[in-house]
């Protein structure tokens, strides 16, 4: 049986160091990871560590001089068995709930046939605002799946909702979706 394709869609997070942990514990229970990544994702984590980390190319650039023919937006999206979005800030569920194609990861979302599942993480200030939890509701009632954020130890050091879920939380959701 072919390994399951998971496209890790990282975005400009504090908790973007937590991509490293995602991708080992989904190579770990055999997917396949392929990370597409926003510009400015990599202020917080770089291309470099999580193409170790996954075994393969790590995408960000929308209009990069194409290795091959393929279009990469189109052909990652149909690669895709599952896109997982962690962290997802505030900026791309507003993006994806708003069919916004401005970027990489965007386009590969809202070009895929396949399941897509959220792992939000931000300040309370944000994930509480009304846009923010209309958008969300808006995903949800389209079929888009989200796991978390929980209660923890946000950037300001203050505690709050808006913690990314726990690693294995976000794996077994995974796991479940793909069953």
């Amino acid at each position: 049986m072919a390994k399951k394709e998971i496209i890790l869609g990282v975005t400009a997070s504090i908790a973007g160091f937590k991509a490293c942990d995602i991708i080992r514990a989904l190579k770990e229970k055999g997917f396949e990871v392929t990370v597409v990544m926003t510009e400015d994702a990599k202020k917080f984590i770089t291309p470099l560590t999580l193409a170790v980390l996954s075994g393969n190319k790590v995408y960000s650039e929308m209009f990069a001089d194409p290795k091959d023919w393929d279009i990469e937006h189109i052909s990652l999206a149909q690669a895709a068995d599952l896109i997982l979005i962690a962290p997802a800030t505030a900026n791309i569920i507003g993006k994806i709930a708003s069919g916004i194609c401005d970027d990489l990861l965007s386009s590969t979302v809202l070009a895929a046939k396949a399941a897509v599942l959220i792992a939000p993480a931000m300040n309370s200030n944000m994930y509480e605002n009304k846009i923010t939890q209309l958008n969300i509701t808006k995903l949800k009632n389209l079929g888009y799946r989200f796991v978390g954020p929980v209660t923890g130890r946000l950037a300001t050091g203050k505690v709050g909702i808006g913690h990314l879920a726990k690693v294995e939380d976000i794996v077994s959701e995974v796991k479940r979706m793909l069953r």
